[in-house]
């Protein structure tokens, strides 16, 4: 993974450099649950962040983030409204249980060109203690030049998820086996207490998370880049 890693911070750090100073660079991150796509953005962001302080040590704010797109979860008030709200609930986290359109919305804002009177731009968060999204958590600001978004649905090929496929500069996609994915996904439910213990969280993975995964994978659009996820243990909370 470090060589993979390495090479994609180089090619990065070159898109940028040449990125319009009134401009983002924009990369979405997606794979399955479980994949790893959390921790390739927060590690790609880290590393521009110490390559812009190296070549600018008077400036220190970071020009990079990682964006997840939790926040953009419908709350348990719009699942309650849905017409089957128990289906809903057990299938949350699949497409159609994510607000599409208002994280289009945010992909648009961010789009536009910078100008002096660019204003920060707010994203929702995930607090998992509620299992609700917090509006405006995530402030980014004027001078956040670099954005990986990170998300199952990112480079998915229905309808909006393919328009705000487009408004990116890259598609990375983490590919991971199923396998491997799951066990990730038991171990994190269980310490999420999404799950009371793993036979549960074995129920949960095997028919929501990688039922996601399939069609993740099955409606793939054409990416840039498909990274190898490999077992480490620094990524069993993924």
């Amino acid at each position: 993974m470090d060589e993979q890693v390495d090479r994609l911070v180089k090619k990065t750090w070159a898109k940028y450099c040449s990125t319009p100073d009134n401009a983002r660079l924009m990369i979405a991150v997606s794979g399955i649950p479980g994949s790893g796509k959390t921790e390739l953005a927060c590690t790609m962001s880290q590393r521009i962040n110490q390559i812009h302080a190296s070549e600018n040590p008077s400036s220190t704010t970071p020009i990079a983030t990682s964006l997840p797109m939790d926040g953009y979860h419908l709350t348990r008030a719009q699942l309650s409204a849905l017409p089957d709200p128990t289906h809903a609930f057990a299938r949350r986290g699949a497409a159609f249980t994510f607000d599409a359109h208002k994280f289009l919305h945010l992909v648009r804002a961010l789009r536009e060109p910078l100008t002096p009177s660019t204003k920060p731009i707010y994203a929702p968060s995930f607090d998992h203690a509620v299992k609700d999204p917090v509006e405006d958590d995530i402030a980014i600001a004027p001078t956040t030049r670099v954005i990986f978004f990170e998300g199952n649905y990112l480079s998915l090929n229905k309808e909006p998820w393919d328009e705000i496929a487009r408004l990116m500069d890259e598609l990375w996609f983490v590919e991971v086996d199923f396998e491997v994915a799951r066990r990730r996904l038991v171990r994190r439910h269980v310490k999420a207490g999404i799950a009371a213990d793993e036979v549960q969280a074995d129920v949960r993975a095997r028919e929501n998370d990688l039922v996601n995964g399939r069609e993740i994978v099955d409606f793939r659009l054409p990416v840039q880049e498909v990274v190898s996820s490999i077992y480490d243990p620094a990524w069993e909370r993924l």
